[in-house]
């Protein structure tokens, strides 16, 4: 299976929509993506919306990690939301949850980050 991300901007908030497989792969592609945001945008949170992901491993982890370290120094939150079963044991077996937060849906995440949706 292939692998898609689409991002938008919204004011601070650079949200983050993956499709398909987060392998080794594909890792590269995302971090890229992402950087680049960061580098030349006003973006100081992240919102990861994992629906429509259909598998990760560990390098998934990796370039999510690194995401969550390059916000901390902007006093950014990187919310994660959609998440199917497979990848929140995944998260969870990983101990993400203990520096990330999770929401059921981007318009959630949106909403704890002060975004009007």
């Amino acid at each position: 299976m292939s692998f898609s991300v689409e991002v938008e901007q919204k004011q601070n908030i650079l949200c983050v929509r993956l499709h398909g497989e987060l392998d080794h792969h594909s890792a590269s592609e995302l971090r890229a993506i992402v950087d680049r945001h960061l580098e030349e945008r006003n973006t100081k949170h992240i919102v990861l919306n994992a629906e429509g992901l259909t598998f990760m491993d560990s390098s998934g982890i990796g370039v999510i990690l690194g995401r969550y370290k390059k916000l901390q120094p902007r006093g950014g939150r990187l919310i994660v939301c959609g998440v199917s079963a497979p990848v929140y044991r995944l998260f969870e077996m990983a101990g993400l949850f203990k520096v990330l937060s999770l929401e059921e849906q981007e318009s959630h995440a949106l909403q704890a980050l002060g975004e009007a949706v």
